[in-house]
């Protein structure tokens, strides 16, 4: 391992905030878990070949970053929008039941019984509470649907107008850069050699 490698707290043995690294290896990350609301963030180790104490701060302030935004703003926003409509938050857990397999396991419990102990063939009534009951379920599933699509929407408006903006950016700098290259050319050239 060259001096820039970090070992994980995996290579090494974790003692509260700090790493002791395995043999071979080099000083780790601090344990992220160490920390609390009422401990301060660890500092992390500087490397031993002298280096790292910026480098090594920017990479922590770069792991602080991504921890801030790991949702695009579309998702913070459905996220929102979900917490606040009760109607929405009732779909989203009708939904998300129907789709599991305890929803499968307690219906093959109940149409057992049904069947077994309450009605005999042809079983006209556990007939009938059955299509009702697909039929609200296909309708939470339609909802989910175009809630997902109008997701899906919505990110890809912001995506692409995110895109024009950097697309725009891009261009803006390319322009400025070739003008301050010619610009540089030319004062070196227009310059009398000593």
């Amino acid at each position: 391992m060259g001096c820039h490698d970090h070992a994980g707290p995996a290579d090494g043995l974790n003692i509260g905030p700090a790493v002791i690294p395995a043999k071979g290896t080099m000083m780790g990350k601090p344990d992220r878990g160490a920390e609390g609301p009422d401990r301060p963030p660890a500092e992390p180790e500087p490397h031993a070949a002298g280096t790292g104490g910026p480098e090594a701060r920017l990479q922590d302030m770069q792991a602080r970053l991504q921890d801030t935004f790991r949702h695009s703003p579309v998702v913070l926003e459905q996220q929102a929008q979900r917490a606040e409509d009760v109607q929405l938050r009732i779909a989203d857990w009708i939904t998300g039941f129907a789709g599991s397999m305890n929803f499968v396991y307690i219906h093959i419990v109940l149409f057992t019984v049904w069947m077994l102990l309450i009605e005999s063939k042809p079983w006209p009534t556990l007939t009938l509470i059955v299509s009702l009951e697909a039929i609200f379920l296909s309708t939470f599933v339609m909802i989910g649907q175009n809630r997902q699509a109008a997701f899906q929407q919505a990110k890809a408006d912001h995506d692409f107008t995110e895109q024009e903006l950097e697309l725009k950016t891009n261009t803006q700098l390319t322009r400025e850069i070739d003008r301050l290259t010619i610009e540089l050319h030319n004062r070196l050239l227009d310059k009398p050699a000593r």
